[in-house]
């Protein structure tokens, strides 16, 4: 009976409101709430895998919520309409949260509940139980929906052990450790060692009916086919495939191939270039790809710099290939056709924005599409093209759910989720700053200002950080921690040094073979600026940053030993002679050292950008938090530079966490480091008392 049907529930989340206005600048906002306590960590949710329909009506998506009491993370399934005409809706069955939501071809939601396949269309809510996905993992329909094509790996032989007595094999057995013979033993996050990437097994591109089981064998190669689409036509597929992926001092460099459905193979490219996002236009005529510089090809011609990421067309019955992109220096992100095939859509970073854009074919011509001061995440687009969805970026909110034309006009905030607490909440407005670098180049920063911000009180300390990468970006972007600091009333200052991404080649590539040294420049010349215009203690200002900000924590307080109160090193790098052998990234030593530290030029680099070569210098006190497992950035990098420190009488204090790779996770962990970061800034900045509980209700 229709009555007994699982539904899709109205959720009780918040009410739809209108799009975010710009804030007002930082030095007229005034907080209209108490300043972000600790505790709101577990009340800030998290929006997560937004989808939009194929008929555009729709917008699926996840709300993350974390629980203190087990260090969990309950996630729930909803949907709204793109019109923004009504309140999000929660996905549940028979009162329960289902799991794995995505649309169907024919705009029905289909998830999992009760180990149970069901769909519903969300206009009427009654949801109906479906035979499971008969699509295996990783397969692709051909166009007419008739077929299938996957890679499917072969299987191996197993390895029987032999051993020449009962004695040897009981002595063996015994064992308790590790034995490995290959290069690439470790990787962050993964079980010690991991597995060998050379020794996988070859996979064969096969295709089959829908619904049946016999199975042609397309290809049958030594390679592992990936990224395989269909032309429009039906028969020809391409793929990429890395033909050397099984030698061991080779850097992985996939190349494009196309096969026929009667099985012929042709490869279209082998130069060391590096091939991705592949796709044909829908009328068949192109072939569309994305191509950057090879790891093997930087090596080989010693280069001193790497290369963009270019989106390429080739005529798919031949011809030569088209650089779309050649005359625009930033990166594409993953690319969508549009049904007329006159342009290719992507989203790419602009600065510390980030933005829809599109690419004419075959002219190459770039035209932005969205614009604003914010960065757009997750861009998903209906099957017709008429309607986008994304998350908004800001500094002063966690982001939400928008909907628009194709063009970005008509923009709707289809959520609202944070309301509550931001109606309770005051959190920081952050200015954007631009300032010339000590040789002219031009730089680009955001202020956060301090909650209750006023002049008069100044002057206030300054917490500068700096991210990771460092080929990466800060931006427009909720961050709970500098929110938090904010709160406690400092100000938060953040760079985009140069190698960060989004402003060009040439300055993506500027710190090549002298990490630190321009990037350093730039982050302590915004410090300048910000120090002449704004109210600020030039003898209370403490950096921090993880990862490549970790790097630039302990550079900049052996280079800078005067301008820093206060540390705090993130998973930083202190040797990097040590870090070529014990981190799993070695390439960007070979490249960016322009070697290993058994060639002289090489070392000397490496010696010369080794935080650690001039810990002598520091005056700093300084907190290192580390990961006990980190294999990105090992342990003992850390460990290097706090027992220097230590050995010269300077205060330093290690935090390692049990068990932890290099991104320190878990909402247990992430409260403790905040509550303890906070403790070492107020111990040797003065700042403001430390916020932990919120007030009681009145």
């Amino acid at each position: 009976m229709a009555q007994n049907r699982p539904s899709i529930l109205v959720g009780t989340v918040c009410a739809l409101g209108v799009a975010v206005p710009l804030a007002l600048s930082a030095q007229q906002a005034r907080p209209a709430g108490r300043p972000l306590a600790i505790e709101d960590y577990y009340r800030i949710q998290t929006i997560g895998s937004p989808q939009i329909s194929p008929d555009g009506r729709w917008v699926s998506f996840t709300l993350s919520t974390r629980i203190e009491e087990d260090n969990s993370t309950r996630t729930e399934a909803y949907v709204v309409a793109t019109s923004g005409a009504a309140e999000p809706r929660r996905v549940v069955h028979y009162g329960k949260d289902v799991s794995n939501a995505r649309w169907t071809d024919d705009s029905l939601l289909q998830y999992t509940a009760d180990r149970q396949q069901w769909k519903v269309d969300p206009a009427n809510a009654a949801a109906l139980p479906v035979k499971a996905d008969a699509l295996p993992t990783g397969a692709v329909p051909s166009p007419d929906r008739k077929w299938l094509a996957l890679a499917k790996e072969k299987p191996q032989p197993k390895k029987e052990a032999a051993y020449i007595s009962d004695f040897e094999r009981r002595h063996q057995e015994r064992f308790k450790g590790n034995i490995f013979d290959w290069k690439d033993f470790q990787r962050d996050g993964q079980p010690f060692p991991a597995p060998d990437p050379h020794a996988r097994p070859a996979a064969q591109l096969v295709m089959q009916p829908v619904g049946g089981r016999d199975e042609k064998v397309l290809v049958d190669m030594d390679l592992r086919p990936d990224n395989i689409v269909w032309h429009p036509n039906g028969t020809l597929l391409a793929f990429t495939a890395d033909s050397h992926f099984r030698e061991e001092l080779s850097y992985e460099r996939p190349d494009l191939w196309t096969v026929t459905t009667d099985g012929k193979v042709t490869r279209l490219t082998d130069d060391l270039y590096v091939y991705s996002d592949v796709d044909f236009s829908p009328d068949g005529k192109y072939l569309s790809y994305a191509r950057s510089f090879g790891t093997n090809m930087i090596i080989q011609q010693k280069l001193n710099h790497g290369g963009s990421r270019d989106l390429f067309v080739r005529p798919a019955d031949g011809g030569e290939p088209i650089n779309l992109t050649a005359k625009w220096e930033l990166e594409p992100g993953q690319t969508t056709w549009s049904p007329d095939g006159k342009f290719i859509y992507f989203s790419a970073d602009l600065g510390g924005e980030n933005h829809v854009l599109r690419v004419s074919v075959p002219g190459g011509i770039v035209e932005q599409v969205t614009k604003g001061p914010r960065r757009l995440g997750s861009l998903t687009i209906d099957g017709a093209f008429k309607t986008i969805s994304y998350t908004v970026g800001l500094h002063e909110a966690p982001p939400d759910v928008y909907a628009a034309n194709i063009d970005g006009t008509n923009e709707r905030k289809l959520t609202n989720l944070y309301r509550g607490i931001l109606s309770e909440v005051a959190l920081s407005k952050a200015e954007r700053l631009r300032w010339p670098s000590y040789d002219g180049t031009e730089i680009e920063g955001w202020l956060l200002f301090p909650h209750g911000y006023d002049p008069a009180k100044g002057p206030y300390p300054l917490i500068v950080t700096s991210h990771g990468g460092p080929h990466s970006a800060t931006g427009y972007s909720f961050d709970f921690k500098k929110q938090y600091f904010a709160a406690n009333g400092y100000f938060v200052f953040d760079t985009n040094f140069r190698s960060s991404t989004g402003y060009g080649d040439a300055f993506k590539w500027a710190t090549w073979g002298e990490w630190g040294k321009k990037d350093g420049e730039d982050v302590v010349s915004g410090l300048d600026y910000v120090l002449k215009r704004y109210p600020i203690d030039p003898k209370r200002v403490g950096h921090t940053g993880h990862s490549y900000g970790g790097f630039m924590t302990n550079w900049l307080i052996t280079q800078y030993p005067d301008r820093f109160a206060a540390a705090i090193t993130g998973a930083g790098i202190s040797n990097w002679t040590s870090d070529y052998g014990n981190a799993d990234i070695y390439r960007t030593k070979e490249t960016e050292f322009f070697g290993t530290p058994w060639e002289k030029d090489a070392r000397d680099r490496m010696i010369k950008q080794s935080p650690l070569a001039f810990a002598g210098n520091v005056r700093t006190p300084t907190m290192f938090v580390h990961g006990e497992v980190d294999q990105r950035v090992p342990y003992e990098e850390g460990e290097q530079m706090y027992f220097a420190l230590r050995r010269r009488g300077i205060p330093a204090k290690m935090v390692q966490y049990a068990g932890q790779p290099h991104g320190i996770s878990g909402h247990w962990n992430n409260v403790h480091r905040m509550i303890n970061e906070l403790k070492w800034w107020n111990q040797y900045l003065s700042g403001r008392q430390t916020i932990t509980s919120t007030p009681a209700p009145r």
